[in-house]
Order: structure tokens, then sequence, then C-alpha cells
């Protein structure tokens, strides 16, 4: 029999509370954030660092349940005190074994003492169902949000930022034939697909647990945003994340390639069919995503009735 940790507020008036980096409180992320990458999950780390209720780790991304035997880049993480310090020795010692210690993961949060913590790596989205279900219920009040982007727009940020950060080679952007070589690319394509990942963590987090945020609010009403996230977190959305203004992120004005009304047509037409998935199965902002393309819902929504006739006609005279 697996005992749930009680759900309670973690608040307190000390960010740093011990500098021994002793814990008062259960050593264990309250939240994961699974993406998506280009979502908004750097404006949220730091909106969650800057906060008085959290203790975030000086390491925005972990990637400890993507990239087993590799230890994280350390070296530029934020290091302000002996906690911070503390967990970067600690994730290095962490990451470099060939397998998963969810005990000693969970450890790596013990400095937050009474305070909210989690893991914000947009890889997560990726995970696979064992991953997934093995996290899930080792710790079974662990809170998921997911960050959901238009799949046409998500895309190409990735691959600005990927040509920018030379992890993808420069391409010609206005040859579709190139464009859809690198969205093909497995590291771009598992990450477009919002619906499949939402569904497959769904499968194993308890509806109450996880929530589904989008983009499209960051970008229209970002205070809102941050409002309902910090609530659902069990935060307090009337304190201030340090200077920072609602509306503040960092890698907006991040250099883009430029995006034609051709290549954008043609990378919606590659997309059709997740982008109508995303607005049945996402709601919210994500209803309005195929519109934005000339794509009606009304021919996926009388396919899916068509296979619904079929799977009730098949069962009725099995």
């Amino acid at each position: 029999m697996r005992w749930a940790w009680p759900f309670k507020a973690r608040v307190g008036d000390d960010r740093d509370g011990e500098e021994n980096g002793s814990s008062t409180g259960d050593a264990r992320p309250d939240f994961l954030c699974i993406g998506a990458q280009k979502g908004g999950t750097s404006w949220l780390y730091q909106h969650l660092a800057g906060h008085p209720d959290f203790w975030m780790p000086p390491l925005k991304e972990l990637h400890y349940f993507n990239e087993l035997s590799r230890i994280p880049p350390v070296g530029s993480a934020r290091a302000r005190n002996y906690r911070d310090h503390s967990f970067l020795e600690s994730i290095k010692r962490l990451s470099a074994r060939s397998y998963i210690d969810l005990e000693d993961y969970a450890r790596l949060f013990a400095p937050k003492g009474s305070l909210l913590s989690g893991d914000i790596t947009p890889a997560y989205s990726m995970l696979n169902d064992e991953i997934i279900e093995r996290i899930v219920s080792h710790f079974p009040n662990l809170k998921v949000i997911f960050l959901a982007r238009d799949p046409v727009e998500r895309a190409w940020s990735q691959l600005s930022m990927g040509v920018r950060l030379r992890n993808i080679r420069p391409f010609d952007a206005t040859n579709i034939d190139e464009v859809i070589r690198n969205l093909l690319h497995p590291g771009v394509l598992l990450r477009s697909h919002p619906s499949k990942i939402v569904a497959r963590w769904k499968r194993y987090v308890h509806p109450d647990l996880f929530r589904t945020y989008f983009f499209d609010d960051l970008q229209r009403n970002p205070a809102e945003l941050r409002r309902s996230i910090l609530l659902f977190l069990d935060a307090d959305p009337n304190k201030p994340s340090g200077r920072l203004k609602a509306d503040h992120n960092s890698d907006a004005a991040r250099e883009k390639l430029r995006l034609t009304a051709k290549v954008r047509s043609r990378i919606a037409q590659f997309f059709e069919q997740e982008l109508k998935a995303c607005a049945a199965e996402l709601g919210g902002p994500a209803r309005e995503w195929p519109a934005r393309y000339g794509f009606s819902l009304l021919s996926f929504f009388v396919g899916l009735a068509d296979n619904f006739d079929l799977l009730f006609w098949c069962d009725w005279f099995a």
C-alpha cells in the first residue's frame, strides 16, 4: 500500500530558510512542468523563481528523466547560496548514474524546506509510458503542468532556436522541402503533437492534478495566466515575483527565421490533423487554431462520428 502525501500549501516568508540546507518540509517536488518547449516555460520559471512561496532549482531544466548518464551543464547556473551549490553538486552526482533513483531525485528538493518547488523540463513531454507511470506512482500527489502552443507557431519557434543555437544546421527557410525535412526530425516532430502528449500523461495523472495552459493566454493576459498557475500550485497569486511584471518574457524578443505566407500554409497542412485534434481534445484557445489556417472542424467531427458508428456496429455484432 502506498500512502499519498496530504495536500497543503507551502508558503513562507523566508526564502533562504536554514543556510545549512536543512529541510522542515517533504523532500520531493511539488510539481513537474513537462513543456511544451517554446510554450512559455522560461517565463514560468522566472516568475516562480522570483516568488516568495517557492524555492526553485538553480537550473531551469534538470533533464533527469530523459538524459541518464549525462551530467547537466551547471557552470552557468544560478548559485546564490549554499542551497544552490548543494543542489548543483547533488544533481551532478545523480545524473551520472545509468538508472533512475526516485528517492534520491526527491532528495534534490530538500533545500526548499517548507516552500514549493518543482522541475520544469520541456523534454519530459517525450517520456515514455513506463517512466511516466513510475514517476506518478512514486509521487501520487505530484501536480503536472503543460503549456500548449499552436503546433505551427511552436515548431517554427523551435526551428528558429535550433538554428540560433547551432543545434540545427542552417537551412533555406523559404524552401518548403527543407522546412519539412527539419519538421520530420524526431526532436521536433515528437514535441509537435500536444494532443498526444496530454493524452499520454493523463493516462496516469489524476485529473485534479493535471492542468493544460495555453501560450495564447501568455500573449493575451499574462497576469491572469500567472494567477491561474499559482492558484493551482497552492501559492499566493497576490505576492509579486520580485520585480518581474507578469508580461515579462525574456524569450519573446529572440530573433526568429522569416516565415513566409507560403511556408506557413504548408506547415499548417503538415499539422492539419493535429490542429483539429487539439481543438477537439484540449479545448480553450486551441479551438481557434484550425481556423487560423482556414481549416474547418466539421469534417474532423464527421470522421469521429463515422469511426464511432463503425466501432458501435462492430461491438453490436461481435
